[in-house]
């Protein structure tokens, strides 16, 4: 349980959060375009530090160590994978997308296919992001939960929620995108100061162990993986999970929403390439600490399990053995990790919900209505959507209970179904003449069925996941190519 010094640095912490929110928030918005893009002025390196704080969440934050103290290095192998997605990003999307003055990713397909066919794709974002999000704040919450009250009582569950939305919120809804930006800045260098920290703490607990001889002795210093099926296999990163970062850093409105914030497109894509070249060390580092909990506990046994919920050894870890004041700080952290993701995707939402589906409806009826009129119903969006979150989170908590198929482990991965069919969709739209806007929902379909028909839960069919995000993009393409311009 929180100690003392513990409840310091909690309070301390959000102390900070509403200092820093009153003076972000303290801007001019006068427009939806203000409040989504901040009218192109953000600078470069705050927007990296940013996507670099939204790509790691709390999963990320307690996921990495499990990976690194279950098998090896060769998750680092994503990020270079991710390396070479937006290089590709930034030499093919990102100018398409200032040519245009875009507010959202999928203004491009209504310039290519039509309004209709922007509209489906915000819609297909919407879906997957309301799954993938409420479940990421239901794993950020649960984290919380377990720290702060060492139980995950539902009520207990809802207080973790509500500080992660409340904290977003504070954020998102004064300020917008600016705000955003700018919070996520701190949120970055507290995710990874708590990682400093636990590392320089467990390195030196361990003492005179041979830390190198005792991981090398169990293969756990392994960076590229050559085989032809491992989780990422040289091969797997660079076919499916090379085209999951296209999509995640070059089609989800959740990370290119900053990305359009930039004030040019060499400016937009030197932020998307810093952003990676800063998160494979912030990765390694949590890697290491994975690593060094291996060791720790190499003549111990573990049982990774709390009140009947599986939990990550980093986490186990951070209930059983961390001292007071750097239990606290690992809290902050967490918490850090969990409100840069959270704050963005309710920007993200909003902005689609806004403009890609809510304000050309208005305008067909009210070509008159005002920019203030927006801008109240961009902060009624943000509210709506962290409802809706909230909602999703809780519901992942009695789903996860009550039902033989686990909603977390479908909702997390949802997202890798709807970027099958738009990844189809952008490739169509801007490497060929091919595709109309009829064939546009028949891609998004059917990238989305390609993927879910190899899920065990479905036809039994078990092939890696890499390579259903390939055949799910090879099928939508396919089926965009069958209609004519």
């Amino acid at each position: 349980m929180f100690g003392t010094l513990d409840w310091f640095i909690f309070v301390a912490y959000f102390v900070v959060l509403a200092l820093s929110s009153y003076l972000f928030s303290r801007t001019k918005i006068s427009s939806s375009r203000d409040y989504f893009t901040s009218s192109n002025g953000m600078p470069m390196f705050a927007v990296a530090l940013s996507i670099l704080a939204t790509s790691q969440s709390a999963a990320t934050f307690l996921g990495a160590p499990e990976f690194s103290y279950k098998y090896d290095f060769t998750f680092i192998g994503f990020y270079f994978s991710a390396l070479l997605a937006v290089i590709f990003i930034a030499r093919f999307f990102v100018p398409k997308f200032y040519e245009m003055r875009a507010i959202t990713v999928y203004e491009l397909l209504e310039n290519r296919y039509g309004a209709s066919a922007k509209k489906q794709a915000g819609v297909m974002f919407l879906i997957g992001r309301v799954m993938a999000s409420g479940a990421r704040l239901y794993i950020g919450a649960l984290a919380i939960s377990m720290i702060l009250f060492g139980d995950i009582a539902f009520i207990h569950m809802v207080f973790a929620i509500f500080i992660l939305v409340f904290g977003a919120l504070a954020y998102t809804y004064f300020g917008g995108v600016k705000s955003v930006i700018l919070s996520d800045v701190i949120q970055a260098f507290t995710y990874v100061g708590a990682g400093l920290l636990v590392a320089v703490y467990l390195y030196t607990s361990l003492g005179e162990i041979d830390i190198l001889g005792t991981l090398t002795q169990h293969d756990k210093l392994r960076f590229i993986d050559t085989s032809f099926d491992g989780k990422f296999s040289l091969i797997g990163l660079l076919g499916g999970w090379l085209l999951l970062n296209i999509a995640a850093f070059g089609l989800d409105q959740d990370m290119t929403q900053r990305v359009l914030s930039c004030k040019n497109k060499n400016e937009a894509s030197k932020s998307l390439i810093l952003s990676i070249l800063l998160t494979i060390p912030v990765v390694l580092l949590f890697l290491i600490i994975g690593a060094l909990l291996f060791v720790h506990y190499e003549q111990m046994p573990v049982v990774q399990s709390f009140e009947g919920e599986k939990i990550t050894i980093f986490m186990y870890y951070i209930l059983n053995e961390m001292p007071e004041g750097l239990r606290g700080v690992v809290t902050v952290g967490a918490i850090a990790a969990a409100l840069s993701s959270t704050n963005s995707v309710l920007g993200a939402m909003a902005s689609v919900a806004i403009e890609d589906l809510y304000k050309p409806y208005i305008l067909s009826r009210n070509p008159h209505a005002t920019d203030d009129f927006f801008v109240k119903a961009s902060k009624n969006a943000v509210l709506i959507f962290a409802l809706i979150l909230s909602l999703m989170a809780m519901l992942s908590y009695f789903w996860q209970r009550y039902s033989d198929l686990s909603l977390i482990s479908f909702a997390l991965g949802v997202m890798a179904f709807a970027y099958t069919g738009l990844l189809g969709v952008f490739f169509s739209a801007i490497f060929t003449k091919r595709g109309s806007v009829k064939t546009v929902p028949y891609a998004l379909t059917g990238g989305f069925l390609t993927v879910l028909a190899f899920q065990p839960y479905i036809f039994s069919l078990s092939i890696g996941f890499a390579w259903q995000i390939v055949l799910g993009t090879l099928v939508a393409f396919l089926i965009m190519q069958i209609g004519k311009e």
